[in-house]
């Protein structure tokens, strides 16, 4: 086995695991999840709309 073999191995290995990545990506059941940490951002903290102060449109009176 020379260091062309291995680079091939390698290669071939490396397009072998961006497959099976690619694949788990667009699978039906990674959407679930995707789906909840794609909607985190806009997760209410328990209680913070009580806290803070609703944002007004400017001109209008508070």
């Amino acid at each position: 086995m020379d260091v062309n073999d291995l680079r091939s191995f390698l290669t071939l290995a490396g397009f072998v695991c961006f497959i099976a990545i690619a694949v788990w990506a667009y699978s039906r059941g990674a959407r679930k999840g995707f789906d909840e940490a794609a909607m985190l951002p806009f997760a209410d903290e328990e209680g913070e709309r009580a806290t803070m102060a609703q944002p007004t449109i400017r001109g209008e009176a508070s």
